[in-house]
Order: C-alpha cells, then sequence, then structure tokens
C-alpha cells in the first residue's frame, strides 16, 4: 500500500511551526508495514490543496491529510476536498452535538461559526475526537487510473488531537482494511537508537561496515545534543525482518557501546531515572550556568521523587558559599568557572541533601565573560559519590543556548555512565579534560 502525508496551512510555509505531524504519521504507517512514499505541505489556498488532493489521488491508495479542519476562514479541507470529488457538504448533527457538548464542559460559549465543523463531505465516515471540537473523516474516492480506490483520512492539525485520532480512529480502519485485502507480501521493521557524544560524521564513520546487508538501511539524523540511528530491516515475513533488524541492532551497539543510550522515545533523564530507581540511590543538582536544567529534566519525569532529592541553583559566589559550602578562598584562588569549584558544588550538595550521588554545573556560557584563561564555551562537571568526587573540563564554542543544552546533557550522562560502570565523560567531546 503506497501512502502518502500531506499536511496543510499557511504556518507550516511560512515556517512558523516545525511540521512535526508528518513524522509521527509516518512512523505509526510503519507499524503497519505501509511505507511514505510521498509527503506534501500545502497553503491554505483552495487551487493548491486541490491540486495536492489530485496528486495524492494519482500516486497513493492512502492519503493522510493533516489540518485545515478549524473553524476559522482559512480551514478549508473538508469544502475543497468534497468540490475535489464532486461531494457536496452536509451536516452531521451527531458532531455538531458533540462541539456543542465540548463547549459545554469548559464553561464557555460556542461562537456560531464552530458550526462550521460539522460539515463533512456527503458519503464519508466520522472520525471522532474526544480532545478537541473538530471531528475528521475517511472519505474512499475511486482511483484515478485503473480499479480500485483510495482512502484520504483527514485529521487535525495539533497534534494533541490527531495523535488520538490517529492511534484510536484511524490505524484500525487501516489494520482492518490491509486484514481484509490479506497481507502484501514482505514485512518492515525498524527502531530508533539514541546515541550521545560523538558527531554524525563519525557515527557514520565507526559503522561504515555495519548494515551492509540486503534488506538493510541505516539512517542517521541529528537531534542536538543527541544524534539519532534508524536502521531498518526488510523481510519475505515479519520474522525474517526482526531477525536482520536484531542482528543489525545488535552489530551497533557493540561498535558503540554506551554511546547508545536509548531506545524510541527514551531521553537521556529517564534513563538515568530508571537506573537510579533500580539501583536505590538518590540524586542531587547542583548548578550555576545550567540555571536549574538539570533538575527540571529529573524531574520532568514521572516518579522521580523516588531517586531525586533537590537541587541548588548557586548563580552568585555568595549563592555558592551560602548553600553549597563551597570555601570563600577556593573561590578566590580558582575562581567560580573551575574543577576544584565543580567538585567543591556537588560535593556540597550531596552532603546537604543526603544523597549518595551528586553532579554540578559551572562554566562560561556566553556571549561575553571569557578570557583568554577561559575562554566562553568552557565548562565544569563536577561528580561526587560515595567512593569521593571528580571533575571534567570541556570546551564547547557555542551559543548561549546550546552550550546549556549541551552542558546538561553532558551531566545528566555523567550520572547514567556512572551507574554503568563506564568513563563518566565521553572523552571525544574536547579535547580538554
Amino acid at each position: 500500500m503506497k501512502a502518502e502525508i500531506l499536511t496543510i496551512g499557511d504556518e507550516l510555509l511560512r515556517g512558523e511551526i516545525v511540521d512535526s505531524n508528518k513524522a509521527f504519521l509516518a512512523e505509526r504507517l510503519l507499524r503497519l508495514e505501509v511505507e511514505t512514499r510521498f509527503q506534501t505541505s500545502v497553503c491554505d489556498e483552495p487551487a493548491d490543496m486541490r491540486d495536492a488532493f489530485l496528486r495524492a489521488r494519482g500516486r497513493a491508495e492512502l492519503v493522510l491529510v493533516s489540518g485545515g479542519l478549524g473553524p476559522t476562514r482559512d480551514d478549508l479541507t473538508f469544502e475543497v476536498l468534497a468540490q475535489t470529488f464532486g461531494r457536496e457538504l452536509v451536516l452531521h448533527e451527531p458532531s455538531l452535538a458533540a462541539i456543542r457538548a465540548f463547549f459545554a464542559r469548559v464553561g464557555r460559549e460556542m461562537a456560531e461559526n464552530n458550526a462550521k465543523q460539522a460539515l463533512l463531505p456527503a458519503g464519508s465516515e466520522v472520525l471522532e475526537n474526544p480532545v478537541g471540537t473538530a471531528p475528521g473523516c475517511l472519505l474512499e474516492v475511486p482511483a484515478a487510473e485503473g480499479a480500485g480506490s483510495v482512502l484520504f483520512f483527514c485529521m487535525p492539525g495539533v497534534p494533541r488531537e490527531l495523535m488520538k485520532m490517529m492511534d484510536e480512529q484511524v490505524l484500525p480502519r487501516v489494520a482492518a482494511r490491509l486484514a481484509a485485502a490479506g497481507r502484501p507480501a514482505g514485512a518492515v521493521r525498524a527502531v530508533l537508537l539514541r546515541t550521545f557524544g560523538l558527531g554524525e560524521s563519525n557515527l557514520d564513520q565507526e559503522l561504515r561496515d555495519v548494515a551492509r546487508d540486503e534488506g538493510v538501511v541505516l539512517g542517521f539524523r541529528t537531534a542536538f545534543p543527541d544524534n539519532y540511528l534508524r536502521p531498518v530491516a526488510r523481510g519475505a515475513t515479519p520474522e525474517e525482518a526482526e531477525a536482520r533488524l536484531a542482528k543489525v541492532c545488535d552489530a551497533i551497539r557493540e561498535r558503540l557501546g554506551v554511546l547508545v543510550y536509548g531506545t524510541g522515545d527514551e531521553t537521556m533523564e529517564q534513563v538515568v531515572g530508571a537506573l537510579l530507581a533500580a539501583r536505590g540511590l538518590r540524586l542531587a543538582t547542583a548548578e550555576s550556568c545550567t540555571g536549574g536544567l538539570v533538575g527540571a529534566r529529573v524531574t520532568a519525569v514521572p516518579g522521580s521523587s523516588r531517586y531525586y532529592q533537590g537541587g541548588v541553583v548557586a548563580y552568585s559566589n555568595d549563592a555558592k558559599q551560602a548553600l553549597l559550602d563551597v570555601p570563600g578562598d577556593l573561590l578566590a584562588r580558582h575562581g567560580a568557572v573551575s574543577a576544584e569549584v565543580a567538585r567543591a558544588m556537588a560535593e556540597g550538595a550531596r552532603r546537604r541533601f543526603g544523597a549518595e550521588l551528586a553532579v554540578s554545573t559551572t562554566g562560561i556560557s556566553g556571549p561575553d565573560g571569557g578570557t583568554p584563561e577561559k575562554p566562553v564555551g568552557l565548562v565544569y562537571v563536577g561528580f561526587a559519590s560515595p567512593a569521593g568526587s571528580a571533575a571534567y573540563e570541556l570546551l564547547f564554542p557555542l551559543d548561549r543556548e546550546r552550550h546549556r543544552a549541551l552542558t546538561t546533557q553532558v551531566a545528566l550522562d555523567c550520572v547514567r555512565r556512572f551507574l554503568l560502570g563506564e568513563e563518566p565523560v565521553a572523552t571525544r567531546w574536547s579535547a580538554k579534560r
């Protein structure tokens, strides 16, 4: 089954928002062994939308449409879809009642233009939207040439609404169609491997002889500060595809080792939290240049109270002394951005919170504040455990936002590596240690 994803909205083409819906929809289709062959974005212009619908009908059997289902004058998806394929718009009374009930639940008066969302192409099947006002629809139209038909699934552009509708309304219908027609020959399996500590080009070099077998493809994607690997395996049967995927994943993990930290949706903070919980250890944080970002990410994970004791954001020298017991003479001799102070911050946090482990950050994120001896981008990550403390010197010549993000990831990775019994910091990050 050839699939196309079509996203609609001026904001997409103007670059006002990142079109994350395409990636989500393509990933979900792959779970049904349906590969996306085309992805298109068009503005809220009826002529362009009509052209996109006709092109999709001519080259795909399944079309997922996102956006243009709202109540405003530029939300035209149902109207243009109906006109393109010679259908009338008809009022779907149950959808209108659901829209009115939605506004009643949230205690708001419904503007009359919201009723427009209940006007659907004649002959379409309604897709319920339990978390928003815009219903979706499935419209089946004749294929452009030859026998058969094309399925158009229209969904809201709001990611939260689209995701729920895709999982609960669209995927079961697609799966039922595939089952009724008999599974197409062949199977596809894929997984996302998250890596941290090595650049994209170096990853490719490290894996130059991996994933070269027939039926296996390895993709690379940067998602700062991480790099993602996407091995895709094809086989005559699901079992064959799964075996090929397992083989290539084993080879990647053997080659990269601890650089691979997670799979799928796993984040660094989730992996660290799971390791801490499994070992019954508690963590504290002490932050200067990252301003609380490490603690924020740790506590973003549900259940983090099991292992996270607390943190201190000590930006000034006075705060470092008062809250983390960093000696004043240490600050005077070495400066706030130093290995000695990073170690003292981690040790102080560990004592203050009664935690087994503590991690600290202190650095110069810029754009100013650097000196020839301590340039912008210099950062120290401190770590303390019952066995003692250490600090790691790194140099990241990046803009302020990315410097803080990368430092935060290094701090979390330092905890992960300690818990795995590995070298605390990826040595290839910087020549400075």
